[in-house]
């Protein structure tokens, strides 16, 4: 059980909700100013904030510059060690301005949070992302089960990607009424939809293969005829699990969209590790459909 501090929880409680409510942050941001903030305290072993001292942040630098990740054994990235600093930045010079905290802290005490020059280039440099080539996704769905309804789930899930190249969250969150059989196309309607800064989209199916078309076509009729799924129940739904024969076992679909795209993100990782290749991420899709428009339509027009 971790150590707090009653009163830097109170006053960590108001920076949250201003980061919320006032500067309307999304929740995934809120949470990693929280994270970054935490850290800071923990170095300090949950010392008042009131306490504060520029030697702190010194040391915190150290601290995270050296810090191993646990999840992939390496140093932190820069650009975590930005986000961390940037977090405590912004949280100090709020700080600053509370009663209690004025006469302790100084906006300029803030700055101490910055990271060196060299380490912002390092952190703001763009990396190649690695992305699957056609023939990759053609073989991985290729050797994709159609055993289980899972199975078949996940592999109109890989389908729905190369015809359309959407976003994770979005494919998460997508209902059968979005979708468009007859025109080809599915309307990400931003209401429902968790679109990239909630724009409304309506894409058309790229012409990537049949056989992906087939899939999707086969997993709508699925849907509506034998599960008799209806327009507000999800496209990609989430596993049912229950009791039978005194086990907990798979059930069926829940008829809710899922919280998040983890489970998106899990069966395409899945699918190319069972064909014995490299795992990729869906939003390296898009990257592999622009590579391929490129070279299938080199025209501007045609593109």
């Amino acid at each position: 059980m971790r150590k707090f501090n009653e009163e830097n929880e109170r006053i960590k409680r108001r920076y949250l909700q201003y980061l919320k409510r006032a500067r309307r942050k999304d929740a995934s941001t809120v949470q990693k100013a929280a994270e970054g903030i935490l850290r800071f305290e923990a170095s300090t072993n949950y010392a008042d904030f009131k306490r504060f001292h520029i030697e702190q942040v010194n040391k915190f630098q150290d601290r995270i510059n050296a810090e191993i990740s646990k999840a992939t054994g390496e140093p932190l990235s820069k650009s975590t060690i930005r986000t961390i600093l940037t977090a405590n930045k912004g949280f100090f010079f709020w700080l600053a301005d509370q009663t209690g905290y004025k006469g302790r802290i100084r906006h300029s005490d803030a700055d101490y949070f910055n990271m060196d020059a060299k380490g912002q280039r390092v952190a703001s440099t763009v990396r190649e992302t690695p992305y699957p080539s056609m023939e990759m996704t053609r073989h991985a769905f290729n050797f994709m089960p159609e055993v289980t309804e899972a199975d078949k789930r996940n592999k109109a899930i890989f389908a729905f990607l190369m015809l359309t190249g959407a976003r994770d969250g979005a494919v998460a969150s997508l209902r059968l009424k979005h979708m468009n059989m007859i025109d080809g196309c599915v309307y990400q309607d931003a209401r429902e939809v968790r679109t990239k800064n909630s724009k409304s989209i309506t894409t058309f199916f790229l012409p990537t293969g049949d056989a992906y078309l087939a899939c999707i076509e086969t997993w709508v009729k699925f849907l509506r005829t034998e599960k008799l799924f209806g327009p507000d129940d999800p496209l990609f739904p989430p596993l049912k699990t229950g009791q039978m024969n005194g086990m907990l076992q798979v059930v069926g679909f829940e008829r809710d969209i899922y919280k998040n795209a983890n489970a998106i993100r899990r069966a395409i990782k899945e699918a190319f590790s069972r064909a014995d290749l490299p795992s990729f991420t869906p939003h390296a899709f898009r990257k592999t459909l622009v590579k391929w428009a490129d070279t299938a339509y080199p025209t501007r027009e045609g593109f």
